[in-house]
């Protein structure tokens, strides 16, 4: 029995697969390994470890040869990589105009407590959400102005300012 060995460009070990006679042509390679390793929707392409030259389908590969797999998707087919679920690739919808005047406006959903059973549409209540929740993080005093020294640093901690930077004057007070 004769072999070919054969590893994918991504693979650090090689395969063997074995077969009859001195040679085998790339196209029947090719079929073998799909079927051992079920691909489906890819084509392959087969270059010597080697000398790195490719070989087509009808070249012959002789026994004992070290070759490299490359994948490659299949011509006319989509990619199915999806990176949101529901989502399709290219495609973002503009927000659609209110249809219903009847609805809340994003300024009146702002000032709702109770967003859950507000009439509004479901993109301006997450806009809400999301501007109500980080209120808790800008709250008046933390937007309110430091009280600073006589040099004009903001008041705060003493490990808060830096020994080395101070000038002298700033030490002895």
């Amino acid at each position: 029995m004769s072999c070919v060995h054969y590893r994918f460009q991504s693979r650090l070990t090689y395969d063997s697969l074995q077969f009859e006679g001195l040679n085998i042509s790339a196209g029947e390679l090719k079929r073998q390994i799909m079927r051992s390793k079920r691909l489906k929707f890819c084509q392959l392409k087969i270059s010597n470890a080697q000398t790195d030259e490719e070989y087509t389908d009808d070249a012959l590969i002789p026994k004992n040869t070290s070759v490299i797999i490359r994948r490659i998707p299949a011509a006319g087919l989509k990619s199915s990589n999806r990176r949101f679920v529901g989502h399709q690739a290219g495609r973002w919808r503009e927000p659609s105009p209110r249809a219903d005047p009847s609805l809340l406006s994003l300024e009146q959903l702002l000032k709702t407590e109770n967003l859950a059973e507000a009439k509004a549409s479901e993109e301006d209540k997450l806009k809400a959400v999301m501007y109500q929740s980080s209120l808790c993080y800008y709250s008046s005093r933390a937007a309110a102005p430091r009280p600073t020294s006589a040099s004009g640093r903001a008041q705060g901690f003493p490990a808060a300012s830096c020994w080395r930077w101070t000038t002298q004057t700033e030490r002895e007070s």
